[in-house]
């Protein structure tokens, strides 16, 4: 994601931190960035083995099991504790800043999109109405905040983070041709409806039965549609994922 520009996550001060903690750092992708920007010692931490041992592989970097509620660290073990894309999927993201808080001995980081603010445009129209509908059914329908947006920093605050930072940072990506194996195989999950398959149980706690039926067969539809522009060679998708990056400092009021 972090690509283009790294500029957004000045204010973590990487150049000088010493110990950094990636909570809920699935396969490393972050870590990947925090590494080679700071001199320091980076550690991963996920609930999840498997990701970890990717991580653990293609990063060369520590990597340890457990919840990033309860991390098992001692507390003031790092100095910056920060996590990507992790809080929108928790019950509780209060309980995770509240532990992050404690693990660090100055800065706590969290990067996490706005799902409610994503910008997506095709040259197949069909696309962009039934994205904003899906997103809009899976936001009403799932357990966690997926949209956290201003209410980051006030739950930076209320874990006794202060001096608390916002910056926005909007990941673009683009699919145009010539279309890699990714592509290609996210217009298979379209046609088949295996992308809307994973969300389903979400989908049906906003849709209907026949709501969410009619909205698998046009989304299946237009599927089909992104595979025949695919072969024609004039399909194009862009769709742009706002990330609020959001650091404060342990303790501090100001």
């Amino acid at each position: 994601m972090w690509e283009q520009s790294r500029a957004a996550l000045e204010p973590l001060s990487l150049g000088d931190r010493r110990r950094i903690l990636d909570a809920g750092a699935g396969t490393g992708e972050l870590a990947r960035v925090l590494d080679e920007e700071s001199p320091g010692r980076v550690v991963c931490l996920d609930a999840d083995p498997d990701l970890l041992g990717v991580a653990r592989e293609e990063t060369g970097l520590d990597a340890v099991a457990g919840d990033a509620t309860r991390p098992p660290f001692d507390d003031g073990s790092f100095d910056l504790v920060v996590c990507q894309a992790l809080l929108v999927n928790l019950p509780d993201p209060a309980a995770a800043l509240g532990a992050f808080a404690r693990l660090s001995t100055d800065r706590v980081a969290a990067i996490e999109p706005d799902n409610a603010d994503v910008g997506v445009d095709s040259t197949v129209a069909a696309e962009v109405e039934l994205e904003r509908r899906v997103r809009e059914a899976y936001i009403a329908g799932v357990a966690t905040d997926v949209a956290l947006g201003d209410r980051l920093a006030t739950l930076f605050r209320e874990a006794g983070i202060g001096a608390v930072e916002t910056r926005r940072y909007y990941h673009r990506k683009v699919i145009e041709p010539p279309y890699d194996e990714v592509s290609l195989s996210a217009a298979a999950r379209k046609a088949s409806g295996e992308a809307l398959r994973e969300h389903e149980a979400e989908l049906r706690r906003s849709l209907s039965d026949d709501e969410y039926d009619a909205l698998r067969s046009e989304w299946r539809e237009m599927g089909r549609d992104v595979i025949e522009a695919m072969r024609e060679g004039t399909y194009r998708r862009a769709e742009v994922v706002p990330f609020d990056v959001v650091v404060g400092r342990v303790g501090d009021d100001g």
